[in-house]
């Protein structure tokens, strides 16, 4: 950490102080949270502000190597804006916050709103055991928060392009001012837990709040006018690049809003999809883990030893089908999955190796650097036909027609399967097709994609509604 830039190795009893305790909020700027804990701080007229991160060994266990450090790096580029005042603890924040607060002799405590179902629980019983002290609730990770865009009933809405629309009607605030900033240093900030080096040659991107920014401008520079046409393109830096930092809320998505023309809907309706599900998160707790269309949980899945072999070649990106494989690797090596890809490769453990979206989701949630719990599941109950505004289940992804058409020239699956280097454009899709397409060491098909796919609709029938059949 950096040197602290007002250091109190202790309190006296008539002053107090306002922490600011720091979530999913990794930045100073646009962070109505932290103007809060400022203004409050100044017009009690306290001693200034701590800023605070837990490290939650509840998230962090259950978080893969690469998200734990992005996360790190992301902490260790706040603690450098925050001047070295960053205390970091590790542990329960349900016990840490409040024993901080009083250490401190704390007046109140900000946060930026958590709407998912863990933190819904955790600040609760954070807020509960402050006593006096308010755990004072500051805006959200989101443009709009979740619960406040329903139908004209009071309804949620379940289909994305209502929701879109009175998601526009409804606006958003303007990007809140930064304002001059005082915080203050306390001993007993913990080291930074150590991970083991990531893969070399696969280092993370730059992370922080400057690095956002960066990343944004240089999005809106080169590649937001043709986003529309290549965003589904894996082969090609067409993306924004700007999910993890959303994630970490190194930048707020209505800092994005702002800059976007009305030429930008298609990107505007992308970050609209991370609010809608947030919101369908948000009224359906339950949902980050059981399927909203019930008929679901009565499927026939693959069960026993051939099926754990399945899941263990998917996971590992040892399927025999490229686009597939390429996408299980990149999500190996570096933390991130292009989105296409990551449609595919859900189609394919739902549908050809017959395996419930819950298993995929986890390790998803497990491996992703911009893991989000609402995008995530609520992504996977899409494909597999049993979310809000699904994908009907009958609609099965060809891994090798989409690998055809989304990856043409073949550089993705080449860049991640280089066994399959040696074929040469489109060729790489299909190495089942070419004499030479094994001499590369290539894992041959796991399943037959054709068969797989009227095994996963007869599975389906099973549940359907009589009136449907």
């Amino acid at each position: 950490m950096a040197e602290r830039s007002r250091h109190l190795c202790a309190f006296y009893a008539a002053e107090m102080s306002t922490i600011m305790w720091f979530r999913r909020d990794l930045r100073l700027g646009d962070n109505p949270a932290m103007n809060a804990a400022l203004d409050a701080d100044r017009a009690g007229r306290n001693i200034g502000v701590l800023p605070v991160f837990i490290i939650d060994p509840l998230l962090w266990d259950s978080a893969g190597e690469v998200r734990r450090a992005y996360l790190l790096q992301s902490l260790n580029s706040l603690d450098d804006s925050l001047k070295g005042s960053l205390h970091i603890r590790l542990g329960d924040p349900r016990v840490l916050i409040p024993e901080l607060a009083r250490s401190i002799n704390a007046a109140s405590v900000h946060i930026s709103e958590d709407f998912g179902p863990y933190g819904r629980r955790r600040d609760a019983e954070v807020d509960r055991l402050l006593g006096a002290v308010p755990l004072v609730r500051t805006g959200s990770p989101y443009a709009i928060s979740p619960g406040r865009v329903t139908k004209s009933d009071g309804q949620p809405y379940r289909v994305f392009t209502p929701f879109y629309r009175a998601w526009l009607e409804h606006g958003w605030r303007l990007p809140a001012q930064t304002i001059e900033q005082d915080f203050i240093g306390i001993d007993g900030s913990q080291s930074l837990p150590s991970i083991p080096p990531l893969r070399e040659g696969f280092p993370l991107p730059p992370a922080g709040e400057a690095a956002a920014w960066e990343q944004w401008k240089w999005f809106q520079e080169h590649e937001l006018a043709r986003y529309s046409s290549q965003r589904n393109r894996p082969d090609l830096a067409a993306t924004s690049g700007m999910s993890h930092h959303l994630r970490w809320g190194e930048i707020h998505p209505r800092s994005m809003l702002s800059a976007l023309s009305p030429a930008d809907e298609v990107f505007r309706k992308e970050l609209c999809w991370r609010e809608f599900y947030a919101d369908v998160l948000f009224h359906s707790p339950d949902s980050a883990r059981l399927s909203l269309d019930q008929r679901f949980d009565a499927m026939r899945w693959a069960e026993g030893e051939q099926a754990e072999f399945a899941f263990e070649q998917w996971r590992l990106g040892a399927t025999g089908y490229p686009l597939v494989d390429a996408g299980m690797r990149q999500l190996l090596s570096e933390g991130w999955m292009h989105n296409r890809v990551r449609m595919v490769t859900a189609s394919f453990l739902v549908k050809d190796l017959h395996l419930p979206w819950q298993r995929g989701a986890s390790w998803f949630m497990q491996q992703l650097r911009d893991a989000d719990l609402a995008s995530n599941s609520h992504g996977w109950q899409w494909v597999a036909g049993c979310g809000t505004d699904a994908s009907p289940f009958y609609r099965v992804f060809n891994p090798v027609l989409q690998g055809v058409k989304f990856d043409p020239t073949g550089d993705y699956v080449r860049r991640y399967v280089p066994e399959l280097g040696h074929l040469e454009g489109s060729r790489a899709h299909e190495p089942w097709k070419h004499a030479d397409g094994y001499a590369g060491g290539y894992s041959p098909r796991l399943v037959d994609h054709a068969a797989e796919r009227l095994v996963a609709l007869d599975d389906y029938a099973l549940i359907r509604q009589p009136s449907q059949r």
